[in-house]
């Protein structure tokens, strides 16, 4: 089994959709084996995407990931990565695929309801960055 890395953003929680992203995240055969609902700091948020800090768009990704409570998870299937980002869809809602859920439920490219880890290696990174070992292992049983 393979495992990635997602988080509901601040606007996925604000407009009350956690149940019906999760809801087709298990239906499209992923289980959840962590998950929690957080508020990170601007310097919490700044340290998780410190990769596009050299990019213009950092400072707003930064701002809107410290507005409010997100909900990272980790999920498990095979194939993990790449069939979840097959489900999420484009970062721009527009350019999504229909039936994606950033085609479903996102707003605009800078608010896209959804993270999802672009490689096995960030997974386990990003992963390590909400979760500790103890925290996954507890929710598996």
């Amino acid at each position: 089994m393979e495992r990635t890395l997602t988080i509901l953003k601040p606007d996925c929680v604000r407009k009350n959709l956690i149940g019906a992203v999760s809801e087709k995240i298990e239906k499209a055969g992923f289980k959840i084996v962590a998950m929690k609902m957080m508020h990170l700091t601007k310097e919490t948020a700044g340290e998780f995407y410190a990769v596009h800090k050299e990019r213009p768009f950092y400072g707003e990704l930064v701002d809107f990931m410290s507005s409010g409570a997100c909900v990272p998870m980790i999920l498990e299937k095979d194939n993990a990565v790449e069939d979840f980002r097959k489900l999420i869809g484009a970062t721009d809602p527009k350019k999504a695929d229909e039936g994606t859920i950033r085609r479903l439920y996102a707003d605009s490219v800078g608010e896209n309801i959804i993270h999802g880890s672009d490689s096995v290696e960030n997974a386990k990174i990003e992963a390590a960055f909400f979760f500790s070992t103890a925290e996954v292992v507890a929710n598996r049983r």
